[in-house]
């Protein structure tokens, strides 16, 4: 149980820092949209996109690659100083690359000439963030979870208050978001390098690079597949027959107005994708330290376990509260957290937050991939995804709109769990309970889904949500309690 104990502690520190900036950051929705017309809102949305989609090549899968071979402590200053060398030199030959082809790529990004400085910032932040990248995976690995914690914590402060300081009081344009975010991106950089700088005394190891490599390089279709899961159905939906959206939502409503309110709606699944990005930055590590361990396929075993009743009542909690959640006021103005003009799409969110429940689980079954070294199996499975995501939402978005694109998501998330949970078991067999997993997952989706049909039953809203919380609460405590008694 102390091991566990020590992977809830990791998580639950790393969570203060990811909650926190995601806190920040949503201080930057009303500044950004208060102050810039919708096309230069457009013109930040695509070059965040091109940073996203870019920095999978950047970091080539080498932050994977130093948590795998770096837990050998006698090995990690040659690791670290191999992969570091190699990403230095790589990102630079990238950077120089993309800026010789800016001419042809800054109308792909709807920028025009007057604009380049943008584009040269955005190669500054995916230089300085490759550059981070396994001296923060040092943190990770070596439990100093609070100097990770409080690193990304500066980075969002800084970032925060250079946004406020050069929009608001030196009058910048949206160049002002991209100089905030590289200088940010420079101190933190900066700063983790000092506080790795001892094992830069390690050796550069050409076989150290080439086992990098090899590992790595599956991460970067791996990587595109998952930027195209959480990114392409924005521009389908904005594809949509405009007759397609009326019908569906109304005759003032275009495609445009569909993609702006699944984008404000889609932001309620944060919270389940905060509580998976919180375990996995703690579950890398930890499974790669107790890998060796007598007891470790039953220790990956309960930590599914306790991760599942977490998304359990998580889920039951955001899903049957989403109409209050958005409700809430903003102190000191007539706002609320998310306009009432965009209320329209919250029945999306149930099915985004049982697609990041899934991917939970993809976290945690690839466990027996890093660990016995198979990772080139990982691109397949996220290339099936996103061939999922664009086939159903093809099929889906004619008929079903927003809905249609959330479902997508949750199959394309589904398959590749299972995929990967199926694999998993056949180099690794881990006992994760799987049936009575899924079972919970059933119960507290139906739950969810059956809140019309109580409320009508009990005539009260806030009765039957009462209800079906407690219900969830009590399902969730059994299965715990049981596979954690029985097991």
């Amino acid at each position: 149980m102390n091991k566990l104990r020590e992977l809830f502690s990791d998580t639950l520190i790393y969570g203060i820092s990811s909650v926190f900036a995601r806190f920040i950051n949503y201080l930057l929705v009303p500044l950004h949209t208060g102050v810039f017309n919708t096309a230069q809102y457009g013109i930040m949305g695509l070059v965040y996109a091109a940073i996203a989609f870019l920095n999978v090549l950047f970091t080539f899968g080498m932050e994977s690659a130093y948590l795998r071979y770096a837990e050998k402590r006698e090995q990690a200053p040659h690791v670290f100083k191999t992969l570091q060398t190699g990403l230095l030199i790589f990102a630079s030959l990238l950077c120089l690359l993309l800026y010789l082809l800016m001419p042809i790529l800054l109308p792909v990004m709807s920028l025009s000439t007057e604009l380049a400085p943008i584009f040269l910032m955005m190669l500054g932040i995916l230089w300085f963030d490759t550059l981070s990248i396994v001296p923060m995976a040092e943190l990770r690995l070596t439990r100093r979870a609070w100097l990770y914690a409080a690193l990304k914590t500066l980075n969002v402060i800084i970032n925060i208050t250079l946004n406020f300081y050069l929009i608001l009081g030196l009058g910048m344009g949206i160049e002002a978001v991209f100089l905030a975010n590289l200088a940010a991106s420079f101190v933190m950089t900066i700063l983790v390098w000092m506080f790795t700088a001892e094992l830069l005394m390690g050796s550069f190891k050409k076989e150290w690079m080439k086992t990098a490599f090899v590992f790595g390089w599956p991460f970067v279709p791996s990587g595109i597949g998952f930027v195209i899961n959480e990114m392409l159905d924005r521009f389908l939906l904005n594809a949509m027959d405009p007759a397609i959206a009326q019908q569906l939502y109304g005759p003032n409503i275009t495609p445009e107005d569909v993609v702006g309110i699944y984008n404000a709606c889609y932001k309620l699944a944060v919270f389940m994708l905060l509580l998976v990005q919180m375990y996995r930055m703690a579950w890398q590590p930890f499974f790669m330290r107790h890998a060796g361990d007598g007891d470790a396929k039953h220790l990956f075993g309960q930590a599914f376990i306790w991760y599942n009743a977490f998304s359990a009542m998580l889920f039951m909690a955001v899903a049957l509260f989403r109409e209050q959640i958005v409700a809430i006021s903003i102190p000191g103005t007539e706002a609320t957290l998310i306009d009432s003009n965009y209320w329209a799409g919250l029945d999306i969110v149930p099915f985004l937050l049982l697609a990041y429940w899934f991917h939970g689980w993809y976290i945690n079954f690839s466990s027996g991939v890093f660990i016995k070294e198979k990772t080139k199996v990982l691109y397949k499975i996220t290339l099936m995804g996103a061939g999922i995501t664009i086939t159903a939402n093809i099929i889906l978005i004619p008929f079903y709109g927003m809905i249609g694109s959330a479902v997508a998501t949750l199959l394309s998330y589904g398959a590749m769990a299972a995929t990967l949970g199926i694999y998993s078991k056949k180099i690794m067999d881990v006992p994760y309970k799987l049936p009575e997993s899924f079972g919970l997952m059933v119960v507290v989706a139906g739950l969810i889904f059956a809140e019309p049909v109580l409320q009508q039953a009990v005539s009260g809203e806030f009765l039957a949500k009462g209800v079906l919380l407690f219900a969830g609460a009590i399902v969730t405590s059994i299965y715990a309690w049981r596979l954690m008694r029985f097991d």
